[in-house]
């Protein structure tokens, strides 16, 4: 993997899309360039600034990813990314969040929160950054820091039972090289929530993918289909005549084990791949549904708008027509001399 520089990292970051993959590729570099931290996050911020309402979001997940991952090796991305978090949100709440990006930020920040990662004050910031209405009322911001953390400390002591469902985490060790260093990666929840819709390209590039899939490996069911009957049939063992034929048989059949064994995973994976396809097509769908509907609507409150201003051209063209020819009127000055400028009036 290349080495870190700022026009690396934007381009890493515009080519970021939502799926864990690629989010946890990038999550990955940044951290291996932990030592360039400070550079890392101010280009994170000023290319979130710039991104779309859809993809700020995702450069959220990131941000989660990296600063969960990193909190073993060094605090360095915490609290650097701590230092931008209220600016963002203020910034994310000025551009619009729906209730959907809305309630995805809040759960990652209440798992920041169970986890740690910020005190509760540092999280009430920034709760209050991305919607004032989230402020604590006066009373309760009286009660002293010594208490807000006893109730911290009382909510980590209860039974894991009773927190199963907010704290349960999705984890799953992916071990990367990069540049020639093995690193583990632990997927941290929260992740791309169901539903989000894929980018056009990501779709294209999965749809792709299946077309060199193990169902379409036409040369792997041939060799299938032409292993010889003794393989898959035991009553046909009673045939052999002795154990040259026996041991001939046995590599046969251990390798259509080998055989069978590869493409079944090989098949159980393009499972895998469908599924997924299918729910990103089902979303990618219904996105696009949403977006006719928003389309129609829009098309419709301009249609009103074009046929009000379409009256007004019409009024306005009806009233030059109905204003006097200025050319055809009399000369009223009847020959007589100009009226004196102001100039002429106040000299002396």
């Amino acid at each position: 993997m290349a080495g870190f520089t700022e026009n690396a990292l934007v381009r890493k970051l515009q080519d970021l899309n939502s799926s864990q993959q690629s989010i946890q590729t990038l999550s990955l570099w940044l951290i291996h360039h932990r030592k360039h931290h400070a550079a890392v996050v101010k280009t994170w911020f000023k290319e979130l600034l710039k991104a779309k309402d859809s993809k700020q979001l995702t450069f959220m997940y990131l941000a989660n990813d990296v600063i969960q991952n990193s909190k073993k090796k060094g605090p360095e991305y915490g609290k650097e990314f701590g230092e931008v978090l209220v600016p963002t949100f203020q910034h994310m709440a000025k551009t619009g969040i729906n209730a959907k990006t809305k309630q995805s930020l809040h759960r990652i920040l209440s798992i920041w929160q169970e986890r740690g990662v910020y005190d509760a004050d540092k999280i009430q910031e920034f709760k209050e950054a991305m919607d004032p209405n989230d402020a604590i009322p006066n009373q309760a911001t009286k009660r002293k820091t010594s208490e807000v953390k006893e109730e911290v400390k009382e909510t980590e002591k209860k039974p894991k039972l009773e927190n199963k469902e907010k704290r349960e985490r999705r984890k799953s060790e992916t071990k990367v090289e990069i540049d020639g260093h093995v690193e583990t990666h632990v997927t941290l929840s929260p992740k791309t929530p169901p539903g989000d819709p894929p980018e056009p390209e990501e779709l294209i590039k999965a749809l792709l993918e299946l077309e060199s899939s193990a169902s379409s490996d036409e040369a792997v069911r041939e060799r299938i289909a032409s292993l010889p009957p003794e393989v898959s049939e035991v009553q046909l063992l009673s045939k052999l005549a002795d154990k040259e034929a026996a041991l001939s048989l046995s590599t046969v059949v251990n390798s259509a084990v080998e055989l069978l064994a590869e493409y079944n995973l090989r098949l159980s994976e393009e499972l895998e791949k469908r599924r997924r396809v299918a729910g990103m097509l089902r979303d990618f769908a219904q996105a696009q549904r949403d977006l006719a509907k928003q389309a129609e609507a829009r098309l419709e409150e301009y249609n009103i708008k074009l046929q009000k201003i379409y009256a007004v051209k019409a009024e306005v063209k009806s009233h030059i027509d109905n204003l006097p020819d200025v050319s055809r009127l009399p000369d009223v000055t009847g020959g007589l001399a100009p009226l004196p400028s102001a100039g002429d009036l106040f000299s002396i």
